[in-house]
């Protein structure tokens, strides 16, 4: 078993290493808890000694622990929780390419610091958004679906390779019509993008994102609001794709002109949909599979990089409705 032993050292910077080893030592002992290997840090340097498996995760954890130290001035227990959960996950769940080790991926610079991906199959979700034209995203909340859509449109634009942003929602109506809420159309809807401008107030600051939606650098509408349309040299996201008709998907879908791209998201255990079967979503799932240019990623409860109980939350609910089924 010796043999089998590995040795590991990171140099981290002087400025980043307190914070990264946590008030009296403590993310460096909880990390170690969670391992057989043997756990030092001194001098800026990590050493670890062990198993070649834990030592390529611990790799793994330090490396992503590392960025968001760079990223926040704080991080939290469940910050750490977070990073150990999804660096396990990244042992198995590769993405689709000769590379095998997960590398992490500068995928833009904002405001906060850089977004990188935080475990490999959002890595393999950026190079497809990077490769392909339209991409589809699919998987439960807490996964970085549309978050790293948004920081991929900001990162194209940035580089001048598309002239806008367009952020579309279908409008799926709880009770009231649109007519009769206050305010005028922009007003109205407002409400049902704030996901999208949340993401976009953290990675342009809010003063920019206001000013590029008055010059129509980025443009926010309804799904209805794109028939009749041809979208060229754009990043389109659809967002909460899952609530779209079979008839509003083909719409959107045949809307990208010249130099376009477009990435959907959605959540399929979230249809509001008076039929979940006639979702878009679902039925692009099976329609597209294998057509070039086309990419699918599905994300589940085990990619959630948010707070740990919302994969708690997701696992609970998705026991109950299997249990639900099973009884019926």
């Amino acid at each position: 078993m010796q043999e089998n032993n590995n040795n590991l050292e990171i140099q981290i910077n002087d400025d980043i290493f307190p914070r990264l080893l946590g008030v009296g030592d403590e993310n460096i002992r909880y990390i170690a808890n969670h391992f057989k290997s043997r756990l030092t840090a001194r001098d800026g340097k990590i050493s670890a000694y062990g198993p070649r498996d834990e030592i390529d995760q611990i790799r793994r954890i330090f490396c992503d622990l590392e960025a968001m130290c760079r990223a926040r001035s704080e991080v939290s227990a469940d910050d750490i929780r977070t990073i150990i959960r999804l660096s396990g996950a990244s042992a198995t769940h590769k993405p689709d390419s000769n590379n095998s080790e997960y590398d992490e991926v500068k995928v833009v610079e904002t405001v906060r610091g850089l977004i990188r991906t935080r475990n490999a199959l959002q890595e393999q979700y950026v190079r497809k958004i990077e490769k392909m034209t339209i991409v589809f995203s699919i998987g439960p909340a807490g996964t970085g679906k549309t978050y790293l859509a948004v920081a991929m449109a900001i990162d194209r634009f940035q580089r001048r390779m598309v002239d806008k942003i367009i952020l579309v929602r279908p409008v799926v109506e709880t009770g009231e019509t649109l007519g009769f809420l206050p305010g005028d159309i922009q007003e109205k809807v407002d409400p049902y993008f704030r996901p999208l401008y949340d993401a976009l107030d953290e990675m342009l600051s809010r003063e920019r994102v206001r000013r590029f939606i008055d010059k129509g650098f980025i443009e926010i509408a309804p799904l209805a609001y794109m028939r009749g349309r041809t979208l060229n040299n754009a990043f389109v996201i659809l967002d909460e794709a899952q609530n779209t008709t079979s008839g509003q998907m083909k719409m959107f879908l045949t809307r990208l002109g010249v130099g376009s791209n477009a990435v959907l998201t959605g959540d399929l255990t979230q249809i509001d949909l008076p039929d979940p079967a006639a979702s878009g979503l679902l039925e692009a799932r099976g329609l597209l599979q294998g057509i070039k240019g086309i990419g699918f990623v599905e994300f589940s409860d085990r990619d959630v990089v948010r707070h740990q109980l919302v994969a708690d939350i997701l696992r609970a609910y998705q026991g109950n409705a299997m249990s639900g089924e099973t009884q019926q």
